[in-house]
């Protein structure tokens, strides 16, 4: 992986390594509250969104930013 590099500048905000705990955190929240809604409401059958229960700013990393060009050489390495 010596020559492998990120195809496109956006870097996480913070320093933390994965959001995968949270983002399994968030879609077992987003499935439990629409199993609940489906069971009370049998009729409506469209699921909502995920992102009514989430938030990218809420999670470990903050989101993510654009560095334009002018990105250092040791961000762009994986």
């Amino acid at each position: 992986m010596s020559r492998s590099r990120r195809k496109s500048p956006f870097i996480g905000v913070t320093t933390a390594e994965s959001e995968a705990q949270d983002k399994a955190q968030w879609h077992r929240r987003h499935r439990r509250i629409e199993s609940a809604r489906l069971k009370e409401d049998a009729v409506d059958y469209e699921t909502r969104s995920h992102r009514a229960q989430s938030d990218p700013w809420k999670m470990d990393k903050d989101g993510k930013i654009y560095w334009g060009r002018d990105v250092p050489g040791y961000l762009m390495r994986k």
